[in-house]
């Protein structure tokens, strides 16, 4: 039965869940569990770990009106001057309360649009990122690009710090759709970067696309695709469009009847699916492909995939440390989120040189079901033994002690027969089923999501 179907068959045909990029997910994020746990989890950082450290650079030249991320317009780059220097600030005063022999194996720039930079700005943060952290051999160090706000003396002075990775994002080249949505692109501006890129050395470059835009068509999104596999990039991101206007107010901007349904989303994954696996790419997950050469490819194959709140990767630092506005950190503990604001940033770091506000701390349920979750996510299955249940189950906190996942996964593939299989260890979700990965998480999860302003499942 295709799973289209049994979105009509479950009643979920419209169904909105979480991303599950994170468990529990971050709307259900507790206030001021992040102010009062952050300084207790950066003191217990193990000496001589290897953290990822993700920077946020909230601004934008533009605002793009299909964009939900917590960012801002700005005509001048006074504000993010101003903003260079709190984060710096914030940098200084996170490592102040870490191991002397902590070492940054990933570094992350994102937004917004952290190219947004002058080249003199980006040098002057980075200098002190590097200042501060010592880097790994092996660093790993990539950015968030927009080809229209890429100057090619800023992409020189982020490969001279060693820049080795991009993600650029595209959505779609068609130009209604690029109308309709307020972004407009065109393939000459994004194939210059592209080059540029390559001749600076970067090694991996991944482009970002996106289905379900008003007016987009399978003709539409095909010719995107064509246009992208010809600049060969080494990984995709291929998302679902997220119609959110209540969470995200510039999405007001987009009309609603232009959308495609859900019926259509729908074909518009399977087909680009289909598209981008003949030319060579291997699926990771449920939204993410990359040529077999590539690292994430290859961290599916050797059972080290991971995800997080950057999507699917093969990152295995325990802890992330996102510094900026509203960024998230992730430790074996918990989770801790920055002031969303950037005023309220700001101000707290002026104040205590740290930002943490929101957050939450795992329990041992918790921690179980994070990895179950994830493990679905990334392989489409859960094996119990790999998850080392015992030593969670044996934890003596009552919720967990009370939790039997073999039961909870029977039940699940009570509900879902058709596309499920279950023998007592493991729990397969069958690939041709790969849509209804997020509505699996879903039936797993312990927390009520309905009523919080996800998006949609397909």
């Amino acid at each position: 039965m295709a799973d289209i179907d049994l979105l009509d068959k479950y009643g979920l045909f419209r169904a909105k869940v979480p991303r599950y990029t994170s468990y529990p997910p971050a709307n259900l994020f507790q206030p001021d569990t992040g102010r009062r746990m952050q300084n207790i989890w950066l003191e217990q950082v193990p000496e001589n770990e290897a953290l990822s450290l993700y920077l946020h650079i909230p601004f934008c030249r533009r605002l793009c009106w299909f964009c939900a991320c917590r960012t801002q317009g700005t005509r001048t780059l006074r504000p993010v001057e101003t903003y260079i220097d709190v984060l710096m600030t914030e940098i200084r005063s996170i490592r102040a309360a870490l191991p002397a022999s902590i070492t940054m194996a990933r570094l992350h720039l994102g937004g917004g649009t952290p190219t947004l930079l002058s080249p003199a700005m980006m040098s002057r943060l980075l200098a002190t990122v590097f200042q501060e952290f010592t880097p790994a051999e092996d660093l790993d160090f990539s950015v968030e690009i927009d080809p229209t706000e890429a100057d090619p003396n800023l992409l020189t002075a982020l490969a001279l710090f060693g820049m080795n990775r991009a993600s650029i994002g595209v959505q779609d080249f068609a130009p209604d759709v690029q109308k309709a949505i307020g972004r407009h692109q065109s393939l000459d501006q994004t194939r210059a970067v592209v080059d540029q890129l390559r001749d600076l050395g970067v090694n991996s470059l991944n482009l970002d696309l996106l289905y379900g835009l008003p007016h987009q068509t399978w003709d539409s999104l095909h010719d995107t695709l064509r246009h992208v596999c010809t600049l060969n990039p080494d990984r995709l991101a291929l998302y679902g469009y997220a119609h959110v206007p209540k969470m995200s107010k510039r999405q007001v901007m987009i009309d609603a009847t232009t959308l495609p349904d859900p019926r259509a989303r729908h074909d518009l994954a399977q087909r680009a699916h289909t598209v981008l696996t003949d030319h060579g790419y291997t699926p990771i997950g449920i939204d993410h492909f990359a040529l077999p050469h590539d690292s994430l490819a290859q961290a599916k194959t050797a059972g080290t995939l991971r995800r997080n709140f950057q999507g699917y990767t093969d990152d295995t630092c325990a802890t992330l440390l996102g510094l900026g506005a509203s960024a998230i950190s992730q430790f074996p503990q918990g989770f801790c989120q920055n002031a969303v604001a950037t005023a309220a940033y700001s101000e707290r770091i002026q104040q205590t040189g740290r930002a943490g506000h929101r957050g939450l701390e795992l329990d041992p349920y918790a921690h179980l079901m994070s990895k179950m979750i994830e493990s679905l996510m990334c392989y489409g299955e859960i094996t119990l033994p790999d998850l080392d249940t015992v030593s969670y189950l044996n934890a003596g906190h009552n919720q967990c002690a009370a939790f039997d996942p073999r039961a909870l996964l029977a039940r699940v593939q009570a509900r879902f027969p058709q596309i499920t299989t279950f023998d007592g260890t493991r729990f397969r979700l069958d690939p041709s089923a790969r849509s209804l990965t997020r509505i699996l998480a879903a039936a797993l999860d312990g927390y009520d999501t309905t009523g919080t302003g996800h998006s949609g499942a397909i």
